[in-house]
């Protein structure tokens, strides 16, 4: 069988699996977490917002340009995408199954290279980062690719 990872993950935690054969266990090989990204949103600013002066009768509050709630996650999905491109670089697998909560597979879709994509065997959007291997290993087909 090729090796096979499987990346279970959401916006503040990524778990790495592998599996012996197509239709053997999970067996976790890394583990990610993310803490930035379970703060609250005014946490993760060092301050309040400013305020705008407008000619009139006072001004408006400043409005950041991006969530930051939405900036961690797309750090956390560029930071498992560089390690799986160094894994990949480095031979560690020859294909991928993900499965992760739907908003994050976006972004993890978004960071991967190329490369990296093209060895993509199976997605499954949902949020499932908090189970067990056992629990997971149901989520995905009963053999796993071996293409």
């Amino acid at each position: 069988m090729k090796s096979t990872w499987i990346v279970v993950a959401d916006s503040t935690r990524a778990r790495i699996f592998t599996a012996d054969t197509p239709s053997s266990p999970l067996e976790e090989i890394e583990d990610f977490s993310h803490t930035e990204g379970r703060l609250h949103d005014r946490e993760m600013t060092s301050d309040l917002p400013g305020k705008i002066k407008s000619t009139g009768a006072g001004g408006h509050a400043f409005e950041q340009p991006t969530d930051p709630k939405k900036h961690e996650a797309d750090t956390f999905a560029h930071h498992i995408s560089q390690y799986l491109e160094e894994a990949h670089n480095a031979n560690r697998f020859e294909q991928l199954l993900i499965i992760a909560a739907p908003s994050f597979l976006g972004l993890l879709r978004n960071n991967l290279p190329d490369q990296v994509k093209k060895l993509v065997r199976f997605e499954l959007d949902k949020d499932i980062t908090l189970m067990s291997a056992a629990d997971i290993r149901q989520h995905l087909p009963e053999f796993l690719p071996n293409l």
